[in-house]
């Protein structure tokens, strides 16, 4: 056997502490080392042997050997994810449901026996919104087919820990797990093409057909039963559709120039489409069961003459009538299922519901079900109605007839290019500048204009009118589809409130306002996206000056007065280092609560976090629990992009697990969050964190703003290669600019993982500590180590440090610092990554106590020892690959650097 593979899958044995004697992770490396016999045994045999050496190997075996080591690491991850949920099954066993921490199980009987009263439970269900909101950020490299054969892997391991099975019947289910790694292997790995928008909304859809439609609903259910237990003598919970999907496929024109006016239509349409074939396979399947006879239960005489009245409005009543005699809930649900059939039947066509027939909108459907499920419990039969009916009530009212609440995004530059044109148009001149009183006074003078039509406007530039053509799509579509179909509009890099009325001016250019005359009231929520940190930090100022706006306030008063904002945590990131990034961001959301209590208006925060700790990627729970004190009202949304989408939402167990530990989270904090001590403001910690701050954020910059800092990441990183994996639709830039600003902050958390460095999360971090110290010497050391104890945004943050100090490998690092030639360029850049990594790592250590990194976190770890050689091997390999394929073009090469890059990503679990 090989010693990589060997090593691995021994070390996840031990963790897994099996008690059904057989390991996952060497069952699945058995079962792959078999494929690769029978198609590539000289890749086998090299697996076997020492691993990956490049030396001699022509690049189409080296190429499959690196495929082969990506599958073994997709494989490991696989095992190690029923690894996780056995565990979270073993405590629920040994120790009760409540006792498994991030069920709402949990957080609802701690909450009783910490004095929080029925009431205020009840009321925080009542109030919030949590919405997941999944992306199209191109950082999932993995196609649809891939998933698939990875679901089905982890489906037969599930059905191995059953003991029923006879040795036959274990037997096929091995040889159904070989098939299926067969075919993974037979599967092309690489997109040969660029998706378009259209297959990136199959793979959105994809996890709600699989696992999503049953997941949520199930969500409720676990909800009350929780409440009830804790409060027997409260009347149930009725609950509303506090969790649901949002969505940004399709939907998302930032920077992407195929995400069209038109697109958005089209997906809109999908979207619908995808719940009612769901509602439809459903109504089947209580058509089939509900076999209640009419004579073996009494129901009331108004669902008898309901039944009749829906009969005769269709044309074949007469014969679901024949065909389902004195079955009165088989008849009315077949009527429904000829209404649907109708609704279902024009949406594939792309037309709208009419009133003939269909439903025209999920309310109508919602008022069907009521009249079963109330039929059944007056009947009687309230346990039928609760466990059949109920269910599909749930669904219908969360994902209603769009499945998801798409957003549209666009960036301010677009709108204000786009507004200047409309000046233009009106006024016959050029408009004042973006920043100054007479833009602001524009924007508000035509805001107050009463508009009982439209303009038109002839003479706007295609870019302009395609923006105020999604405008007007929005108004058309939220009609055609559901009342819900949109979220809201996402507005990038904004700087200033006049930016955000601009997008005013435009919703009312395209009749998104209540009354005839416009003048009123939006109905389409707008949301800031504050990304820069001169951005958070002025996001107090620009709130205040947007909400004085009167038409804002009566806009947000629709809208249950709650303005939401977006907060990056990817380009604040980049721009100014890890430590800064994550304290501006705290601070704003603390200011911008205050802001929100003074001004009587609750702010919402939404949350744009990757996958990878650069990107805001952090534990879900921690991360909640860190965010300030009362800042969760009203409503909690959170960006949910690429491969994080596949390792929460593929696999249904794993799936009913993470929704319920966000919004169990989301509960607990706003149950909790202003009464722990924890999250108390104490000055002398928020002093240290400015300070920190400040000097991370100098030492950072200092490395940035080097004029050759993005000469040197072209050549000692796959940056420029990251656009041949074809991940995502949209381009690496918002433009043709070839800057470091301008480049998206994707690309540049990809390119210095893949090259080893990983400054992205950890460096300025030690500079910042050491300056702190170098001041306030020992009582500095004290205050920090308590503050390490004690604050919990300053754990999480140097916890994700920590972790992330861990995947560099210098080594590595200065190999790929080689491709960059220019000595001049590469000594002082890579000089200063070095010496600032040393004293990261010294200064961690030092705040922790502990003698070596994440000492800890025993189980990264060893999650990350089972992946370390193999990565070390095929990142070695690309360097040595890089330099081929620069020099020489040949597709061979070409193909086996790009194997390399998506290994290296699923050892790393990410690729941005």
């Amino acid at each position: 056997m090989s010693p990589v593979i060997t090593a691995e899958a021994a070390e996840l044995v031990s963790e897994e502490g099996a008690n059904d004697g057989f390991s996952r992770a060497d069952l699945l490396r058995e079962a792959m080392l078999g494929v690769l016999d029978r198609h590539e045994p000289e890749v086998a045999a090299l697996l076997r042997r020492e691993g990956l050496s490049g030396e001699g190997l022509s690049p189409r075996l080296l190429a499959r050997t690196i495929q082969a080591q990506a599958m073994w690491f997709q494989l490991l991850a696989i095992a190690e994810q029923n690894r996780d949920m056995r565990r979270r099954r073993n405590v629920e066993r040994e120790r009760g449901y409540a006792q498994l921490l991030g069920t709402f199980a949990h957080v609802i009987g701690s909450a009783a026996a910490g004095g929080i009263p029925a009431g205020e439970i009840r009321e925080a269900l009542a109030s919030i919104k949590i919405r997941p909101v999944i992306t199209a950020h191109p950082t999932e490299s993995k196609r649809i087919t891939v998933l698939e054969r990875h679901r089905r892997i982890y489906l037969r391991l599930v059905d191995l820990e059953s003991p029923r099975w006879t040795e036959r019947e274990r037997e096929e289910l091995l040889r159904a797990i070989s098939d299926e790694i067969e075919l993974l292997w037979l599967t092309g790995e690489l997109k040969l093409e660029k998706p378009t928008v259209e297959q990136e909304v199959n793979w959105g859809l994809y996890f709600f057909n699989e696992n999503l439609f049953d997941t949520v609903p199930a969500l409720y259910a676990k909800v009350e039963a929780a409440f009830a237990r804790q409060f027997p003598e409260e009347a149930p919970l009725e609950l509303p559709p506090f969790f649901t999907f949002g969505s940004w496929v399709g939907g998302d024109r930032d920077g992407n120039p195929y995400v069209t006016s038109e697109v958005t239509r089209r997906t809109l349409w999908q979207n619908r489409v995808a719940c009612l074939r769901r509602y439809r396979s459903r109504i089947v399947e209580l058509i089939r069961n509900l076999s209640i006879a009419e004579h073996a239960l009494d129901f009331p005489a108004a669902f008898k003459r309901a039944v009749q009245a829906a009969l005769d409005q269709i044309p074949d009543g007469a014969q679901i009538a024949a065909r389902n005699p004195g079955e009165l809930c088989r008849q009315y649900l077949a009527v429904m299922l000829a209404r649907l059939d109708v609704t279902l039947a024009r949406s594939e066509e792309q037309e709208p519901a009419t009133t003939a027939g269909g439903y025209q909108h999920a309310d109508q459907m919602l008022v069907d079900l009521d009249l079963v499920q109330a039929a059944l419990v007056e009947a009687g039969a309230a346990r039928l109605a609760q466990s059949l009916i109920k269910p599909m009530w749930r669904e219908v009212s969360i994902f209603r007839f769009s499945t998801l609440r798409l957003d549209v995004r666009e960036n301010t530059i677009r709108i204000n290019a786009t507004l200047g044109e409309m000046y233009r148009s009106l006024r016959g001149e050029e408009p004042p500048p973006i920043e100054s009183p007479a833009w602001k006074a524009w924007l508000l003078a035509e805001l107050g204009s009463p508009r009982a039509q439209p303009y038109d406007y002839p003479e706007l530039s295609a870019e302009a009118a395609e923006t105020l053509a999604t405008f007007r799509t929005i108004g058309e579509m939220r009609m055609q589809i559901d009342r819900e179909a949109f979220g809201a509009l996402i507005l990038s890099m904004t700087h200033s409130a006049a930016d955000v009325l601009g997008v005013y001016l435009l919703a009312k250019e395209a009749g998104l306002f209540a009354d005839a005359l416009a003048v009123e009231a939006c109905t389409l929520p707008i949301v800031p996206l504050l990304e820069t940190i001169p951005d958070l930090r002025g996001a107090s100022a620009i709130l205040k000056e947007l909400i004085a706006v009167p038409l804002v306030q009566r806009s947000l008063r629709r809208q249950g007065n709650v303005q939401e904002v977006m907060v990056g945590y990817s380009d604040s990131n980049k721009d100014g280092g890890y430590l800064a990034a994550n304290w501006e961001l705290s601070k704003a959301q603390a200011q911008l609560t205050r802001l929100g209590s003074e001004l009587g208006v609750a702010i919402a925060f939404f949350h744009g976090r990757g996958g990878s700790v650069s990107r805001g990627g952090a534990p879900t729970g921690r991360a909640i629990a860190a965010a300030p004190a009362g800042s969760i009202r009203g409503q909690f949304r959170i960006t949910e992009q690429g491969e994080v989408v596949s390792l929460k939402y593929a696999n249904k167990g794993t799936a009913a697990y993470q929704v319920e530990l966000l919004s169990a989270s989301v509960i607990e904090h706003m149950l909790k969050s202003e009464r722990e001590t924890a999250l108390i403001p104490r000055h002398e910690y928020d002093e240290a964190l400015e300070a920190l701050s400040g000097t991370s954020w100098t030492a950072y910059r200092r490395l940035m703003e080097s004029p050759s800092m993005l000469a040197y990441l072209q050549a000692a990183s796959p940056l420029e290669e990251l656009a041949l994996l074809n991940l995502g639709s949209r381009p690496a830039r918002r433009t043709q600019a070839r800057t470091l600003a301008d480049l998206r902050a994707i690309p540049w958390v990809f390119a210095w993982a893949q090259n080893r460095h990983m400054l992205t999360g950890w460096y300025g971090v030690g500079s910042g500590i050491k300056a702190f110290l170098d001041v306030r010497k020992a009582r500095g050391l004290e205050l920090l180590q308590r503050m390490f104890q004690e604050s919990r945004l300053f754990r999480l943050v140097m916890d994700e440090v920590e972790k992330t100090l861990l995947m560099v490998d210098l080594d590595i690092a200065r190999a790929f610092a080689g491709l960059c030639e220019d000595a001049e360029i590469r000594e002082p850049i890579f000089g200063a990554i070095a010496a600032e990594h040393a004293l990261t790592r010294e200064m961690v250590c030092t705040i922790s106590g502990d003698p070596v990194l994440a000492q800890r976190f025993p189980q990264y770890r060893r999650r990350l020892a089972r992946r370390l050689r193999t990565m070390n091997q095929v990142s070695l390999e690309q360097v040595q690959l890089l330099r081929a394929w620069r020099a020489s073009g040949a597709e061979d090469v070409r193909h086996a650097l790009l194997l390399s890059i998506n290994c290296a990503s699923a050892g790393l679990g990410a690729t941005g």
